[in-house]
């Protein structure tokens, strides 16, 4: 059974830090293109960075540019989402994804066509 399972949320005040992280079972990881999306209320999911199966390409939305990194580590079947500098805009329910697609940005701008999907966590920055 594929699972995905995210941790590492929580409250963060503006300017900190934050790594997420995903675990994930029940299928070949490395296969996989793995991603980072974030959904707010009344709000599109969007996709905020997403890694091909082995790291060689990734995609990172402008909006967090500079201040995120995702990263994988295929022999333990785990996915980071390391977030610096963060922002209000940045609270959001984050969800980890796998996709069997190789192209990360096609993955990345469409979350519909997403395979596979974790619970999501809650990452809040306050105002």
């Amino acid at each position: 059974q594929l699972q995905l399972v995210e941790s590492g949320g929580g409250l963060v005040q503006p300017g900190g830090s934050l790594r997420l992280s995903c675990a994930a079972s029940g299928f070949t990881f490395d296969d996989y293109t793995i991603g980072w999306f974030r959904q707010v209320p009344g709000k599109e999911r969007e996709g905020v960075s997403c890694i091909r199966r082995y790291g060689g390409s990734v995609y990172y939305a402008d909006s967090v540019k500079g201040r995120f990194t995702i990263s994988r580590d295929n022999a333990n079947n785990m996915v980071y989402l390391q977030m610096n500098s963060l922002k209000p805009e940045d609270t959001a329910v984050y969800y980890c994804a796998a996709d069997r697609g190789p192209f990360v940005q096609i993955m990345c701008v469409n979350p519909r066509n997403v395979d596979y999907w974790g619970k999501g966590i809650l990452v809040t920055v306050p105002s």
